[in-house]
């Protein structure tokens, strides 16, 4: 080992390896607090993560997490195509747009659709203009997605843009003078190539998504609670640290098999496991 990747070896132990242990000598403890002097090693925690209504909470936040997934995607990467496509002038202040609110608290950016989607917000009194609704567009799972796909969108969109403006013209090129379409050129050529984007942006996007809790509390008025309400709860009003330790760690399992697929996918890529 080389004495310049010392610190980075401490600061991982420090940050990294020592808390996770923690985590997962809490959520086999038997106890709420755990007594270091008298500890008993207790499977309790673990088995109610699996009562009906912690899984349900789970599952909820799976999909949740998955929709926002498929949206950011389905939105991000013909704005990340039509953006690479753009003179390089034009296409940086485009991105920049894209940026800026990144620059931003995240609490004041959720904040701001409480102005915009609550019953005397800015969408309901235009509407109140042409004396449509109050529509119920707060404290529900609608309101929840929006505020996920509004502030996760950018982590979709810059990877498959970082991708996109590196692919090499030459084959694109290449493809339409062999006779191939517009569509062909894109399925065969433009899109295995972003695919490394894709990955990274759905693993970006998903994460987060599934993990969240300042979202879901602000636009779901606690009433819509995510795993991440869930564990946040644990910890800081029930006092039941070993539980939320054990939440944590179903948490944790999660993100690293969905980080497991993403590498297979990117690893086999190339060998027609997606096309």
């Amino acid at each position: 080992m080389k004495k310049y990747s010392i610190p980075y070896f401490l600061w991982m132990i420090l940050f990294i390896i020592l808390p996770i242990f923690l985590i997962l000598l809490y959520s086999f403890s038997g106890t709420k607090i755990i007594d270091f002097q008298n500890f008993q090693c207790s499977l309790n925690n673990y088995k109610r993560v699996f009562e009906p209504i912690y899984l349900k909470i789970i599952g909820r936040s799976l999909w949740m997490a998955f929709v926002s997934t498929i949206v950011t995607l389905g939105v991000g990467y013909p704005v990340a195509y039509i953006i690479s496509r753009e003179k390089e002038k034009k296409r940086n202040l485009l991105i920049l747009f894209f940026i800026i609110p990144m620059w931003m608290n995240f609490l004041l950016r959720t904040y701001a659709w409480l102005t915009l989607l609550g019953n005397n917000g800015i969408i309901n009194r235009f509407l109140g203009i042409f004396h449509i609704g109050p529509w119920d567009l707060m404290y529900n799972d609608r309101a929840i997605l929006l505020g996920m796909i509004y502030n996760f969108l950018p982590f979709m969109v810059l990877p498959i843009y970082s991708v996109l403006i590196k692919i090499d013209k030459s084959y694109v090129e290449a493809a339409k003078d062999l006779g191939a379409s517009k569509f062909i050129v894109f399925w065969k050529v433009i899109f295995p190539l972003s695919l490394p984007g894709v990955i990274t942006g759905i693993t970006m996007v998903f994460i987060p998504g599934i993990s969240t809790f300042i979202i879901s509390s602000l636009l779901g008025g606690n009433k819509y609670y995510l795993i991440g309400n869930l564990i946040e709860q644990q910890f800081r009003f029930t006092g039941n640290w070993a539980f939320g330790s054990a939440l944590s760690v179903i948490l944790i399992v999660i993100l690293m098999i969905l980080l497991g697929l993403s590498r297979f996918i990117s690893k086999n890529k190339g060998k027609g496991v997606l096309l």
